[in-house]
């Protein structure tokens, strides 16, 4: 029997993916709030929870659990909420025109204090207004919407929309968009809308690593300094002695790990960075902006303003990895250094042990002869004694004459014995080495 096709366990999942986010249709007038916050993720069960609580108040079926999207309406008011990476992000849709500009925004039309409930840090708020075709507003009409602040902005969608922000945060916590239908399907106008909320979130989250770079900088640039100083004691003409060395080796050490724990505190936030900063980059080229005369594009603003501070980011970031390979290069001469100094010690102190072991050896000969001496003065004086019982017992023996005799006979006996030990005893050694 041939072989089964099998479909991998996640093949209907990863192609349901890219229709699981899908745009909101709307049509002009239409208000829309967006509001993005940044959750811990303990705090991702609670944050489902608070939207299963808003659908009960309005009889809707709520989110699955574990559900990443959720998409409803809510009498009037249309509900859309995404869960990214670390951030999830709120939009709300209510038809018609407010009485005056971005009053009576989207967000008005929820009950009371449950937009303050939602978990986690509000890391973005905008409005936007999604108005009937009408002329290109002028600069005095642009001020009504902006409060006075100056206003970027493009036609859209290749002249289909005409879209203007001024990227600021105004009173009531909420930075502004209006967007003008000039011919845009209800698909285009809400991913318009979207679009642009969406490069204002990506904006401020690829902003968080501006503050952390600003600090690693004056951290890299202390830490750069104290990797010169110990540069140049090792480059010093004059030969440091081996405790200097260990001194500026431990230096190393301290400088390496306050490198390496800088990184990991750091390059999450500077990856995401130019993760976000490709994504806003990707959303202002699908925006397919065309000038208006007198007015600055969303394009410009964000390569005259964002990028660099991206490219700060980019800059501290790198540094951080150059100064890790140059403490390692550092460390690692260093280390050379101390080694073949280290080496020299052992030399000259395997050097001095030989010179001990032939001082001792020498020693141990003139303590054997010393040694043969001594033995061979007892032996005779006890001969002598023998030969003084002999003559007292009657045998005719000249005492003085047979103990001289007999000095070289115990002398050359003596020496044999102890050159027999020592053969002895340096043969079991030679047998044990250890």
């Amino acid at each position: 029997m041939s072989p089964r096709l099998v479909d991998h366990a996640d093949r209907y999942t990863l192609a349901a993916e890219v229709h699981a986010r899908l745009s909101v249709e709307i049509h002009a007038p239409t208000r829309a709030s967006y509001v993005a916050v940044l959750v811990a993720p303990e705090d991702r069960s609670t944050e489902l929870e608070h939207i299963v609580t808003l659908c009960e108040r309005f009889g809707v079926t709520p989110p699955q659990p574990g559900a990443t999207h959720f998409s409803a309406q809510l009498d009037n008011l249309r509900i859309k909420w995404e869960r990214h990476g670390e951030f999830s992000g709120y939009t709300f849709f209510v038809a018609g025109l407010s009485p005056q500009p971005f009053s009576e925004p989207a967000v008005s039309f929820l009950p009371d204090d449950w937009l303050e409930g939602i978990p986690g840090q509000r890391m973005v708020a905008a409005h936007a207004k999604l108005a009937v075709r009408q002329p290109v507003p002028t600069a005095s009409e642009l001020e009504a919407f902006f409060v006075g602040n100056i206003a970027v902005g493009a036609e859209v969608s290749e002249g289909a929309g005409i879209a203007f922000t001024d990227f600021k945060i105004h009173k009531d916590g909420y930075s502004r968009f209006l967007v003008i239908d000039v011919g845009l399907t209800p698909d285009q106008a809400g991913r318009v809308v979207q679009r642009l909320f969406e490069i204002e979130a990506y904006r401020m989250l690829a902003l968080l690593g501006l503050p952390v770079a600003r600090q690693r900088a004056a951290d890299v640039t202390a830490m750069e300094r104290r990797l010169t100083s110990v540069t140049d004691s090792i480059g010093a003409e004059k030969s440091t002695a081996a405790d200097d060395d260990e001194h500026l080796l431990g230096e190393l050490t301290r400088l390496a790990a306050e490198v390496e724990r800088a990184l990991a505190g750091s390059q999450y936030r500077f990856g995401a960075s130019r993760a976000y900063y490709d994504l806003v980059r990707t959303r202002i080229a699908e925006l397919r902006e065309r000038r208006i005369a007198g007015v600055q594009t969303i394009d410009e603003f964000m390569t005259r303003r964002l990028a660099p501070a991206m490219a700060t980011c980019a800059t501290v970031s790198q540094r951080l990895r150059d100064l890790s390979d140059r403490v390692a290069q550092t460390s690692g001469l260093l280390s050379t250094r101390v080694d073949i100094a280290r080496e020299k010690q052992n030399q000259a102190l395997l050097g001095s042990m030989d010179k001990r072991a032939k001082l001792q050896l020498r020693l141990q000969q003139t303590v054997e002869g010393l040694s043969v001496a001594a033995i061979t003065y007892y032996v005779v004086g006890l001969i002598s004694w023998v030969f003084k019982a002999i003559a007292s017992a009657g045998i005719n023996v000249n005492v003085e004459l047979a103990t001289g005799i007999s000095i070289p006979i115990i002398v050359l006996l003596v020496a044999l014995a102890v050159r027999r030990a020592r053969r002895r005893v340096v043969g079991r050694d030679d047998d044990n080495p250890q």
